[in-house]
């Protein structure tokens, strides 16, 4: 992708304690599985896969001044991410226990330092990548109360310095707690919302998630519904709908696959293609990601090379 612009990615980056179990977990007993300690969280992996297909991208995150916040923020920078990521002391690098088997995950998370990414250093790095045309904002930065004003802020600095941005709606239990009315004023007028089926039905009333992706699209300026094996739906604010079809193909571990679904959905888009081809993209990472074990991308230098690792001036928080 030669050329391409920037993407400004803001949100968590954490350790994944990664169990893909053998069978049905066995309340009060033992369950066999393959366990791996990787790297995660929903920003962090969605901006390696843009790396990985050769888009300029920064990270804007946080981490403890720690040994995991220092792998995460290596492991990222060796696979194309420039890291405008914040070192909090006195703070871990939030971590997840990942549970998947039976083509779902379930996530026991521990945010840590994402926590306490504030709003002052998202607009110092936004400022720091002038070249950016696009931002894109993991929703879990919004839906906890501890960094909200980071995520707030982000849309706000993007909006004020012309860039299209886009929200990944993250999860669905947060998304009920928070509730749909407060999430959808947070993100009126961003240029593309992201959800899952189950994250559209706490958002949206409709009868299924093509009527869904329609409501959503009238609050913002485009909406696109993942319905995993089943494809994704595209609306726009005219009521348009683009419906592209699932891919077939082997699952080993769904664990990020909403996350390259975005980053394949995102390059495309902003490239300057249209929703069906943009879609096809996306559906073609995501399938890609549920043959592997992990939210990442393979290991190895992303297809952009290594890039700096950008650590903010001024004292720790």
């Amino acid at each position: 992708m030669t050329g391409a612009s920037r993407i400004v990615v803001v949100g968590d980056v954490v350790t994944d304690v990664l169990a893909v179990l053998a069978g049905p977990l066995v309340t009060g007993s033992d369950t066999r599985a393959d366990i791996r300690l990787t790297g995660g969280g929903q920003a962090a992996n969605t901006a390696a896969w843009l790396a990985r297909l050769g888009a300029p991208v920064t990270l804007v995150g946080a981490v403890g001044d720690d040994v995991a916040g220092r792998v995460r923020v290596a492991e990222l920078a060796a696979a194309g991410v420039h890291c405008a990521v914040h070192r909090v002391a006195a703070a871990v690098t939030g971590t997840v226990i990942v549970l998947a088997g039976d083509g779902e995950r379930t996530m026991i998370s521990e945010r840590g330092a994402n926590l306490r990414l504030t709003g002052a250093h998202v607009e110092a790095a936004v400022a720091g990548a002038p070249d950016a045309t696009h931002l894109h904002l993991s929703a879990y930065t919004l839906l906890d109360a501890g960094s909200r004003d980071a995520g707030l802020r982000a849309l706000a600095v993007a909006r004020g310095r012309g860039l299209t941005t886009s929200v990944d709606a993250a999860s669905a239990a947060p998304l009920r707690q928070v509730g749909p009315a407060a999430f959808l004023d947070w993100v009126r007028d961003v240029d593309l919302l992201v959800a899952n089926a189950d994250e559209a039905e706490v958002l949206a009333d409709g009868p299924d998630p093509v009527d869904r992706a329609r409501r959503l699209a009238g609050g913002v300026r485009h909406a696109v519904v993942k319905r995993g094996p089943e494809g994704a739906v595209w609306a726009d604010p005219d009521g348009a709908v683009t419906v592209a079809p699932g891919r077939s193909g082997t699952v080993v571990d769904v664990t990020g696959a909403g996350d390259a679904f975005a980053a394949g959905l995102l390059a495309a888009w902003t490239a300057g293609a249209d929703p069906r081809a943009a879609l096809d993209r996306a559906g073609e990472l995501g399938a890609t990601a549920v043959a592997l074990v992990g939210a990442r991308p393979p290991t190895g230098r992303g297809a952009a090379g290594a890039a700096p690792v950008a650590w903010p001036a001024g004292p720790h928080a």
